[in-house]
Formats: C-alpha cells, structure tokens, sequence
C-alpha cells in the first residue's frame, strides 16, 4: 500500500485530495482530482486548501469536476459498440454488398488477400 499523500502548503499536514497545476503561457490554475502519481511541478492540497484557492490578479482557476468513479458507458454506447463488433465479423457479407464478389466498385481497392487481421489491397486499376 502506497503513503497517503499530504498537502503541499507548508505546517499542513492533511491528506491530498485535489493537485494544482499550473499552465503560465494562459496565466491559468488547474485544480482537478488528485493525480495518479506526485509529480514535481504540481501541488497535492488538502480539501480546505483547494476551496479556498485564489489564483493572482489576471490569473483564471479552472476547478476541473472530480469523477466519483470510471464513467460507466450507457446502454446505447454498449448497443453501438457490439453492432460495430458484428459488422467487423462479417466482411464477406460486407463485401457482397458493396458490389458483389467479383465485381469492382469504380476508384475503390481491391482485397486479394488475408492473414490474421491484416488485408491485402491492390489497386483497382491493376
């Protein structure tokens, strides 16, 4: 189990729950979740200190939304997903289609060949 990680103020010694980054070329504060690993030119802040946070006169704060947890994927993304997966699966259904096996669709290539996921092209002209 890794140490819990403590806010970067100096005499605080309250767990990190937010890391502050900043990006000088837009005069901009980052707040946003804590990050994964300490990194040196990011500060880990404790929850009163990320609340009370105050950029300099001209400088912008952005509070980026801390996720709860992993977005799960709704139904429809699921539903998309798996269609796509069938379509895949089938490209001799898909190329009968498109024109029929034998026939050429004008300016498209043409497969002559498999290995595993990979597909030879040629051009149509050949």
């Amino acid at each position: 189990m890794s140490p819990v990680r403590r806010c970067s103020r100096t005499a605080c010694g309250r767990p990190a729950v937010a890391t502050l980054t900043y990006v000088y070329a837009d005069s901009t504060a980052v707040l946003g979740p804590l990050a994964t690993y300490a990194e040196p030119h990011c500060y880990d802040l404790c929850a009163e200190h990320s609340e009370r946070l105050t950029a300099p006169r001209g400088w912008e704060v952005v509070r980026l939304a801390e996720a709860s947890g992993p977005a799960r994927p709704s139904g429809d993304d699921l539903e998309a997903l798996a269609n796509a997966v069938r379509e895949a699966a089938r490209p001799q259904e898909r190329a009968a289609e498109a024109g029929g096996t034998g026939s050429r669709t004008p300016g498209y290539p043409v497969e002559s060949g498999r290995r595993g996921h990979l597909r030879v092209l040629r051009s149509p002209d050949n």
